[in-house]
């Protein structure tokens, strides 16, 4: 019998992707010059004397979160995608399976959210489908595509080379560390207290991109761009390399760590450069720049570092930790899903 090599949970792992998907992608179109890729948050469609940088996702409503929190991070989380390109996002397509659970007062909330949102990132609503399907449940209610139509110059293709400096805003496991203390505040506070739990909250609205983004490409020298989601910040910085064929040295202790996240992943034995964290920027920067891009960010209330740097591809993807050196490989399954789904069965 065929082993199962896909994960429980989360995304399919870089390995399975290369093999099997990547190589089948329709018809061929040149015009067609980001395609999709471990690593690479958007697509990207050569128009002549612009380009188009597309991203989809599924649209994500947590319910528990409470649907305007919810709505505010389904918009955040695909806009994010579109806005590492360097380009703004200005156009979504949503398309809406709602579950039979939903109340007419929810989903007029749902969104008037989505609007508020939109409105304030200057995104236009272009088209879309909205019913309620049987079978459909939270929090996955259906998918959305976002557009960004810019100039060439504008555009980073993302490749990261040798000698970049690696920048990481706000620090890892920033989704984590919102998503957990909105689901499970009670395991929190019993080990530290209800201002803590307040505190670990409060991180949920780093989880956008959006804003890190836009900063770091208006410094120039940005080679590449993503967002830290599933497997953190080291999953990310593998993907970086993998598709722009070079190697890292990365320091965890040059990285921030805010102290909400590092507790909270104690707390729920969750190692915090492997778990999702949606919100937390990494970027590629020629070495000339990346103060002014530091600087630029910290101006903008955007807490980041320096945290490592890239190499030739033969030197590998190694952790550097005092005087230990590790290779990294990547992470394959993001830890989170699993410790998600056993304090959701906990609380049943």
């Amino acid at each position: 019998m065929r082993k199962n090599n896909l994960p429980k949970l989360g995304k399919i792992h870089p390995d399975f992707f290369n093999r099997h998907i990547y190589r089948k992608l329709g018809a061929f179109n040149p015009a067609v010059i980001v395609k999709p890729q471990n690593g690479v948050d958007f697509g990207v469609v050569d128009l002549g004397s612009c380009v188009m940088v597309l991203s989809t996702d599924p649209f994500y409503i947590a319910r528990q979160l409470g649907i305007e929190r919810a709505a505010w991070f389904a918009v955040h989380i695909i806009a994010s995608d579109i806005a590492v390109s360097g380009i703004r996002p200005q156009y979504l397509a949503i398309d809406l399976n709602l579950p039979p659970a939903i109340s007419e007062k929810e989903l007029i909330l749902l969104w008037g959210t989505v609007h508020k949102e939109c409105r304030k990132l200057g995104i236009s609503v272009v088209t879309g489908h909205t019913a309620r399907y049987a079978g459909c449940n939270y929090p996955f209610v259906g998918g959305a595509t976002m557009l960004g139509v810019g100039s060439k110059k504008d555009l980073i293709k993302p490749r990261a080379l040798c000698g970049d400096q690696i920048i990481v805003s706000k620090g890892p496991a920033i989704e984590t560390t919102g998503l957990l203390a909105a689901y499970f505040p009670q395991v929190l506070e019993n080990k530290y207290g209800k201002s803590f739990v307040k505190r670990a909250q409060d991180v949920f609205y780093q989880m956008s991109t959006v804003k890190d983004a836009f900063v770091a490409a208006s410094v120039g020298g940005v080679t590449a761009m993503h967002d830290a989601t599933e497997c953190g910040v080291f999953g990310g910085l593998f993907e970086i390399a993998q598709h722009s064929q070079v190697g890292m040295r990365i320091y965890p202790q040059e990285m921030i760590m805010q102290q909400e996240v590092a507790l909270t992943c104690a707390c729920f034995g969750l190692d915090p450069y492997r778990s999702i964290s949606e919100g937390t920027l990494l970027a590629t920067v020629r070495p000339g720049r990346s103060k002014s891009v530091i600087r630029a960010l910290k101006d903008n209330g955007i807490p980041a570092s320096v945290a490592g740097e890239v190499v030739r591809k033969q030197e590998g993807m190694r952790v550097v930790q005092g005087n230990k050196s590790i290779r990294l490989q990547h992470p394959r399954v993001d830890p989170f899903w699993a410790k998600f789904e056993e304090y959701l069965l906990k609380k049943k």
